[in-house]
This record gives structure tokens, C-alpha cells and sequence, in this order.
């Protein structure tokens, strides 16, 4: 039975184009001072109640909160690529355009501060995300599929992020890493394989000293 709960699988918050539950990941694009539109991923906290936003919070002095605080605006937009993920997570990924091809839905948000703080050293920010109802596209629907490894290349993209801060153990990370791979390796197809291979690449995780 459905419900007005914005939590529920069946039911989305106004505006945006998906439901969110929990802590679902994005892509968000914002647009930078040279004029190019910058990917990251973001995850999006869905509201317990009705009348709560969605939020998200951005960790260190990245691209994207410079962005926001220039332009309070950013476009989120929904894949199951993960090729993309790798690509918005650990590398520089900018383009001309702020919706990519491989996305399945988007929305145009204002992004607004609303509280901040610092947690082992970093500096983190968590901001209000109001979407602009009229801008809400869905290009296409999928049949959803699990498949453990594309959970992995997510989990993974995290994993590696948090390498070089002072908050997390290194071999920690390390071990996550191993495991994510190993799942990759087993349960993932050719697109996550691929995935992977582009993160350990340009992360370097496996010259990681353990200590």
C-alpha cells in the first residue's frame, strides 16, 4: 500500500524525478569558472517526513562545494553506469554539458547551506537540495537487476576517496578495497570489471603501504 512518506519505494518527493530511500547515489554536475560543467558523485539523503528536503553533504574543498558556494545550483542526475561513478568519484570529469549520455533521469537543484563542521580534520558541509519542479526529466526506465558487483564499484569509489584523509585508517581502506575487488572479480560483468580497473588505475590503491 502506498503512502504519502516519501521513504516509501513507492513514492518520491515532489519534484524530484526518482524515489530516494536511504542514502541513494547521484551524479551532480555544477558549473565551474572555466565554464565547464564539473561530475561528481553525490549521495542524496532522502527526508524521513514529508516535509523535510533532501540533503546532501560535501567533504573537504572540493569542486563541487566551490561550485555550489559560486552558484548555489547544480543538475543531479541519475545512471547505473559505473563506469561513470569511477569517473565522477576519482577523477577530474568535466564536459561542456551538465546531463550525460548514459543518465536516466535528472533534475536542475538549488543548493543552499545548512549546517557545516569539521570531523578528523576535514571540513565538512551539509546543504538543502530543492529541485526545480518544471526541470524534472526522465529519459528512461530499467528493469531493475542486482548485481552485486556494480554495489561493489559504488562502495569501492568511497573507499578510495577517503585514502588520503587523516580521519580513516589507511589499511582499513585497504582491506574494503580488497574485498570490493574480489567481488568485482566474481559477481561483476564486463562494464563493472572495466569500472574497477579504471578506479585501481587512477587511485593507485594497491601501492598503499598498510601502515
Amino acid at each position: 500500500m502506498k503512502t504519502n512518506d516519501p521513504t516509501d519505494c513507492g513514492e518520491r518527493p515532489d519534484g524530484w524525478p526518482v524515489p530516494l530511500r536511504g542514502v541513494t547515489e547521484s551524479i551532480v554536475a555544477t558549473y565551474g569558472p572555466n565554464d565547464r560543467w564539473n561530475m561528481a558523485a553525490l549521495g542524496l539523503h532522502a527526508p524521513t517526513a514529508p516535509d523535510e528536503p533532501v540533503t546532501a553533504t560535501t567533504w573537504g574543498n572540493t569542486r563541487t562545494k566551490r561550485n555550489f558556494h559560486r552558484q548555489n545550483s547544480g543538475v543531479i542526475q541519475f545512471t547505473d553506469d559505473p563506469r561513470e561513478f569511477v569517473a565522477a568519484a576519482a577523477t577530474i570529469y568535466e564536459q561542456p554539458e551538465p546531463v550525460l549520455d548514459a543518465s536516466h533521469a535528472w533534475v536542475a537543484v538549488e543548493a543552499t547551506p545548512i549546517d557545516q563542521g569539521t570531523d578528523g580534520g576535514t571540513e565538512w558541509i551539509k546543504w538543502e537540495l530543492q529541485p526545480d519542479v518544471e526541470g524534472a526529466t526522465v529519459r528512461s526506465t530499467v528493469v531493475p537487476t542486482i548485481n552485486r558487483g556494480f554495489g561493489a564499484v559504488i562502495d569501492a569509489t568511497v573507499a578510495a576517496s577517503r585514502l588520503d584523509v587523516p580521519a580513516f585508517e589507511t589499511a582499513v581502506l585497504l582491506d574494503r578495497l580488497e574485498y570490493f575487488a574480489e567481488t568485482v572479480e566474481k559477481c561483476g560483468g564486463p562494464t563493472e570489471k572495466e569500472a574497477f580497473d579504471h578506479l585501481t588505475e587512477v587511485s593507485e590503491w594497491r601501492s598503499y603501504d598498510r601502515k
